[in-house]
């Protein structure tokens, strides 16, 4: 299956996705049925291995499928997102791990992530040939109602202090908690998961220092550049394409409804002969290709860099530690302007765009739920990338956005 495949499949999906959306909104979650259709279309396997029948996409194309899905519904994007985007981290913890992800049939994304920031409750002791977990909820758990595995981010003690250790639990020794009532991305199901008991003990192939995964120090046997390219402009790329989707599907909407609507309080008849209504658009076209052509040049950038590594010959750690400081914070712009797209979009589509029914106040919740993600907070972002430009190491901190796994080494 290719990608144009999988994006025709999703096109003739997307009507059924976007009826589907208020239902899947009250219930606070996708129906299987949805995950079925999903899967169905490719959607699922765009970042999963090709040695297990996975299509392996590039990053550019998986970008092209999770905007594609986020125009019909974002919650149905973040959920084929979040089921991408996340395939790194199984692929970096080596191949009993991997074997164990994508070698059984299933229907749904492969796994979920959990508290990798990390703000994690969740906490891991070594023992002999394995881990003890305890703590928890791990919240925010996206893709853990339909997934085999999730993936807990836990603290643990080592000889140098504490660290994170990423430790990949299946489903049946969870238990998700009914917490996910929130403002918009209401489908993704994005519940707290705790343990089934009051302690888990977890095998050691299962458990991996985070900071290893992060620097793919574990080799993955995996044979395809994708599992060479560097993690954050995956995954950043690709979350980017959520709020480019869900901007381009609002504008879609708009012009399909404003035909012959008059605009009151003028002697406009048709909102869309009004110049008012020209300029509006020329600057919600503006902010979304400014995302649209930033995003798609780091998704390249990540898949040349990808093929740079598979080759031996990696960018070194300056170029990297820059590129990924400036994939999340462009990632953040991309989601600040796509926003504010959708909120002129919302602005003038007169007051029925509050019902629940209409996508573009839908679009205009999901979009702003983008902009407040844990990875996304565009002044800290700004910050450490202005630190490196300025010739200055960005703030270290742990977790799944860490910049300092590419500082270069100290001059002696």
């Amino acid at each position: 299956m290719t990608v144009t495949t999988v994006l025709d499949n999703v096109r003739a999906l997307g009507p059924t996705l976007r009826e589907r959306a208020v239902d899947a909104e009250r219930a606070g979650r996708h129906s299987d049925e949805t995950i079925a259709n999903l899967h169905a279309t490719g959607a699922f396997d765009i970042g999963s291995p090709a040695e297990f029948g996975g299509l392996e996409l590039s990053v550019r194309e998986q970008l092209d499928v999770v905007s594609e899905v986020s125009k019909w519904d974002g919650s149905a994007g973040w959920t084929v997102w979040a089921g991408a985007s996340t395939n790194w981290i199984p692929a970096g913890m080596g191949p009993q791990v991997i074997e164990e992800v994508y070698g059984p049939a299933w229907v749904g994304p492969r796994v979920a992530g959990s508290s990798h920031f990390p703000a994690s409750r969740g906490r891991a002791k070594e023992v002999d040939g394995g881990w003890i977990v305890s703590g928890g909820p791990w919240t925010f758990a996206s893709d853990s109602l339909w997934s085999p595995f999730t993936n807990l981010g836990c603290i643990a003690e080592g000889p140098d202090g504490p660290f994170l250790v990423a430790l990949q639990v299946p489903r049946d020794e969870l238990r998700f908690l009914d917490d996910w009532h929130v403002a918009g991305m209401r489908a993704t199901g994005s519940v707290s998961a705790t343990l089934a008991g009051g302690e888990l003990f977890v095998p050691d192939y299962r458990g991996v220092d985070f900071g290893q995964i992060a620097r793919a120090s574990i080799d993955s046997g995996l044979s395809g550049s994708l599992w060479k390219a560097p993690t954050l402009g995956w995954a950043f790329s690709t979350m980017a394409g959520m709020s480019i989707g869900i901007a381009q599907g609002a504008l879609e909407r708009f012009l399909e409804r404003s035909a012959g609507r008059p605009i009151r309080g003028t002697t406009y008849k048709n909102q869309l002969e009004a110049p008012l209504t020209h300029l509006m658009l020329a600057e919600v076209h503006s902010k979304i290709q400014s995302a649209v052509l930033m995003t798609r040049a780091n998704a390249e950038e990540t898949d040349r860099l990808g093929q740079l590594a598979a080759t031996g010959t990696p960018a070194d750690g300056e170029y990297m530690q820059h590129f990924s400081a400036r994939v999340l914070m462009e990632t953040a712009y991309a989601a600040k302007w796509c926003a504010e797209a959708i909120e002129l979009i919302q602005r003038n589509s007169g007051s029925t765009a509050i019902m629940d029914f209409e996508p573009i106040q839908r679009s205009w919740r999901d979009a702003r739920i983008v902009t407040l993600h844990g990875a996304l907070n565009l002044e800290a972002l700004s910050e450490n990338y202005g630190r490196l430009m300025a010739g200055v190491q960005p703030h270290l901190v742990g977790g799944i956005t860490t910049l300092d796994r590419f500082a270069p080494a100290p001059a002696k």
